[in-house]
Order: C-alpha cells, then structure tokens, then sequence
C-alpha cells in the first residue's frame, strides 16, 4: 500500500461517516411528512424481517400525511405493527388498502429533544472522522518507518490528512446546523 492509497481510503472513511449521519438525519421527524421517516422501518413480513420500502409504496400526498400502500394485503398488519414498534411515535390508520400516518405538530419540549438527538448522531460521526484520520496518520507513520517515504513527505500528508478531517467536520457543522433550523422552523 503506497501513501496515495492510504489518503484515498482516510477520505472514503471520512465521506462515509458524513453520509452515514445525513442518512441518520433524514429519520429525525422535523414536523413535516418524509417517506424517509419510515422507509427504514423494520417489518416482519413473509417469515422474515424486511424494511418498509420493500413491501409497500410510500408517499406524502400532503405536507404532514404520509401514506403507506402495502404491495400485498396480507402485509397490511405487518406493516401497522412495525410502525407501532418502530420508535416514531405516531399510530397508523388503516384506511382500506392504505395505512396512514399523521404527522403531528411538534411540541417546543419535543423540537429540543430532537436537536439534542441530532448533535449525538454528529458527535459520532466526528468520532468516525477522527478515528479514521488517526488509522491514515498510523498508516503513513508506518510508511515512513519503512522507509517508503521520507519525514518530509509524511509531514505534508499529515497535513493533506487534517485538511480532509476540516473539511468534513465543516461539512457536519453545517448539516447540523441546518436539521436544527428545519427542526425549529414553526
């Protein structure tokens, strides 16, 4: 492994926790209807444990409605008790062939609450980023001691690195900062 590699998989590490977090994001209720709410709900359909996307269509026809359509009928109470399971916190109407969830408005307590959840999500992903600068780091030092590349060379990498780690925690301050807004947003 040349040091080219090791900056390129300290990157790949990197953009993977960044997306990881804005995919986290995208299930954190803002108040407003996403099928990104319950597209990842866990189902248990067909003697096995599938995601909601997989067995029904998901829309929002209205900006706090979003309606389930099962691909099957008989998945119907399936996907009502995954959703009553599942940590959303809002209870499924069947309508006919349709299961719909109301979202509600969120309370102040509730709107705190989220923002605190989602200032975790990206403390974790900050603990990606920088566990993954300090195995690129390790790695280049490694190279160095080897003598595949020269202390001068390990010095401008390491810079290389840390202008990596800026950039995406940048990039994770500024996606928190904006679900806190959308959070917040009356």
């Amino acid at each position: 492994m040349n040091s080219d590699d090791i900056l390129l998989e300290t990157e790949e590490a990197m953009e993977k926790a960044v997306e990881y977090m804005q995919h986290e994001f995208s299930s954190v209720r803002t108040g407003k209807a996403s099928p990104a709410l319950v597209e990842n709900i866990e189902v248990e359909a067909y003697g096995s444990s599938m995601r909601m996307k997989q067995v029904a269509l998901i829309t929002t026809p209205e900006a706090r409605l979003i309606v389930i359509q099962p691909f099957d009928m008989s998945t119907m109470k399936d996907i009502e008790r995954g959703i009553k399971e599942s940590k959303l916190g809002i209870n499924p109407t069947v309508d006919g062939k349709l299961i719909r969830l109301r979202i509600p408005e969120l309370s102040e307590e509730r709107r705190i609450t989220l923002c605190k959840t989602i200032k975790v999500m990206a403390e974790e992903a900050r603990v990606r980023i920088r566990s993954a600068r300090r195995d690129g780091i390790d790695g280049l030092k490694k190279l160095e001691k080897e003598g595949k590349i020269t202390e001068d060379d390990l010095r401008t990498m390491e810079k290389e690195v840390q202008t990596l780690t800026d950039k995406s925690v940048k990039t994770i301050d500024e996606a928190v900062a904006h679900k806190e807004a959308e959070i917040l947003k009356v």
